[in-house]
């Protein structure tokens, strides 16, 4: 099996971590070389790595290969690859569907109560001139 390379362009050196972009959450993950080539992942060399930036509002999650220390405690690599697979399948998912507004005041045969003018939406009753 041969080492993965970087995936920016001209750079032919041996990829040490694996960037994930979770977008609904505006999120970028850059954690340890993945076991396994993702279609929507970027391995990166260490000096891309170290360089990451990302657009103006958006977090980065930086993961450490080795056991990193959080909170005066251990987190063991198990912890932190559950996290980025997390983050991962939450930027697989599709778009949440969107929230709807208040119910429209309901009129006497149970539909939708049409407001004062005959106004329903963008379109209008106009009266006929007679």
């Amino acid at each position: 099996m041969k080492p993965r390379r970087c995936s920016r362009s001209a750079c032919s050196a041996a990829a040490v971590a694996t960037l994930t972009y979770a977008y609904a959450e505006s999120t970028a993950v850059l954690g340890p070389l993945s076991p396994y080539v993702e279609p929507h992942s970027y391995d990166l060399c260490g000096p891309h790595a170290d360089r990451l930036t990302v657009p103006l509002g958006w977090a980065v999650v930086r993961l450490e290969a080795e056991a990193s220390r959080e909170g005066g405690r251990e987190v063991a690599g198990d912890d932190l690859e559950a996290l980025a697979d997390a983050v991962r399948e939450a930027s697989r998912r599709g778009p949440e569907a969107p929230r709807r507004g208040p119910e429209p005041p309901q009129g006497p045969q149970g539909g939708p109560q049409a407001p004062p003018g005959g106004r329903r939406g963008h379109l209008r009753a106009v009266p006929s001139p007679s």
